[in-house]
């Protein structure tokens, strides 16, 4: 995807960047390639794949949240596993009305992702070091979107951040793929525990290479659990 393309099909989901917002989204490719070669942010370096992967992809979520009603309003979003800083850091840069954190359990890429804030000046926008089922203990119900970028299964994500989901907010996790239908029927057990409804799956295919893309809506629709389900204590390996 060059950066034409980029516009032109982002254009589509009704977002119009200016030209300072073009100009923090090369800085941004910049920062990440030279970062990249320390420490290990991401595989995908071209360019014309860095758009279209890691920025174009970040901005789908307007297709479950439309983000351009409230560019006069404060949101609130988390982005837990933000590994590289996608979504939120795009989010950011094209939404700054946005009051982002950013988690990751790695401190090698919460300095990266400090650095990038600095470089690009942005203000409302955080990063903060910590394992997603730690940081999400101490903040609950304190955010109006959650959204993670997942490798992890549905029902244990959903255990880590729909807890830190406002009532009448949302979790919307952005998954490649959902890998069954026992995947799904697991999840909405525990979404429902956990206080959450599922309102819709949203898939699509990103254009040009047309690999499938999820997007699970999940509202928090009343005041969760007093504590965490027992498994969310059993969590080891998972860098959320």
């Amino acid at each position: 995807m060059t950066k034409e393309q980029f516009i032109e099909e982002l254009t589509k989901l009704s977002i119009n960047l200016t030209d300072l917002q073009l100009a923090q989204l090369d800085q941004l490719y910049d920062l990440l390639i030279e970062w990249n070669s320390h420490i290990n942010l991401t595989t995908i370096v071209l360019k014309d794949e860095v758009y279209l992967k890691h920025f174009y992809d970040s901005l789908t979520l307007i297709k479950a949240f439309d983000f351009n009603r409230y560019k006069n309003q404060t949101i609130k979003l988390c982005d837990i596993g933000t590994g590289a800083g996608f979504p939120g850091l795009v989010l950011k840069i094209v939404f700054p009305n946005l009051q982002i954190t950013l988690v990751d359990s790695l401190q090698k890429r919460i300095n990266y992702l400090n650095v990038v804030i600095d470089s690009l000046e942005l203000s409302g926008i955080v990063a903060e070091h910590n394992r997603g089922e730690d940081f999400a203990k101490n903040n609950r119900e304190k955010f109006d979107i959650v959204t993670v970028r997942a490798m992890a299964s549905l029902r244990i994500i959903s255990e880590i951040c729909l807890p830190i989901v406002k009532v009448g907010g949302y979790f919307i996790p952005m998954k490649a793929n959902i890998s069954s239908e026992l995947e799904e029927v697991e999840a909405s057990k525990t979404i429902s525990k956990l206080s959450g409804e599922i309102e819709e799956l949203i898939s699509f295919n990103l254009p040009f290479e047309n690999s499938i893309r999820n997007l699970v809506k999940i509202k928090k629709v009343k005041i969760g659990l007093k504590q965490y389900p027992r498994s969310i204590d059993k969590i080891k390996k998972i860098a959320l």
